[in-house]
């Protein structure tokens, strides 16, 4: 039977096995695959599954795992896989193990079906993961964008202090901090996608409020069709992520 899962550490309360499920009637397992230990993951990936989604702490050693194979000639990057740095998607192929990354193609979804696009523009609060997908996905659909983080590791990223001022001055603001912080008190913006599904704080600061759910609906849809081959049920999965 084919098998697919998610590799990661801790995965409680993850949305994946109930989503997976509903997409395609249960006709396959989702397993989680739960240690903190990557090398073990891998192996377990390998030796049992189809394909994964891979979480947290996991995205970057993916990265760099498959990014190894590739120049063996046993895998393959996509193109926003190398522009950001993580992989959220293992599938294995006739090239060997191919990675995804299903947050940038969900962003994208979302945000196009927005209409946000060239000329737009987007202040992301975080440098995360997901936030680096965001970027990639914002600037790849012709918009600028702008990146306020806690740490300043890179040269151009802004500091939160300054959220609530570009925030104003953007057409969109992407919230990837997984709590409120002290300046989000003062945010004014047109449009908010929040990422954080679980527990949102800044529903009602903007007339547009894209929630988290709406991001992890469509990243589903694009993930499990490469994971799988077959196109999800998009209706059982918005039923399953509580959007009907």
């Amino acid at each position: 039977m084919r098998r697919f899962g998610l590799i990661g550490y801790p995965l409680q309360g993850s949305l994946s096995p109930r989503l997976f499920s509903a997409a395609y009637a249960g006709a396959w397992p989702y397993e989680f695959i739960e240690t903190p230990d990557f090398e073990q993951a891998w192996a377990r990936f390998e030796a049992e599954y189809e394909a994964v989604n891979v979480t947290a702490p996991f995205k970057e050693n993916a990265f760099r795992r498959v990014a190894q194979l590739e120049e063996a000639g046993r895998g393959w990057l996509s193109d926003a896989v190398r522009v950001i740095g993580a992989t959220n998607l293992l599938v294995k192929t006739g090239r060997g193990v191919e990675a995804h990354n299903s947050d940038y193609l969900g962003v994208r979804a979302v945000l196009s079906g927005a209409g946000f696009g060239p000329g737009s523009r987007a202040v992301v609060a975080g440098w995360g993961g997901a936030a680096k997908a965001v970027a990639a996905a914002a600037r790849d659909l012709g918009m600028q964008v702008i990146v306020c983080n806690r740490t300043l590791r890179e040269p151009f990223l802004r500091p939160l202090s300054e959220l609530p001022r570009l925030a104003a001055e953007s057409d969109l603001l992407v919230y990837t901090l997984p709590e409120a912080i002290a300046e989000t008190e003062r945010l004014a913006c047109p449009a908010i996608l929040e990422a954080n599904y679980k527990c949102p704080c800044l529903c009602g600061h903007a007339p547009l409020y894209l929630s988290g759910r709406d991001w992890i609906l469509a990243q589903a849809v694009a993930g499990y069709a490469l994971m799988t081959g077959a196109e999800p049920d998009g209706e059982a999965l918005r039923r399953a992520a509580g959007m009907v």
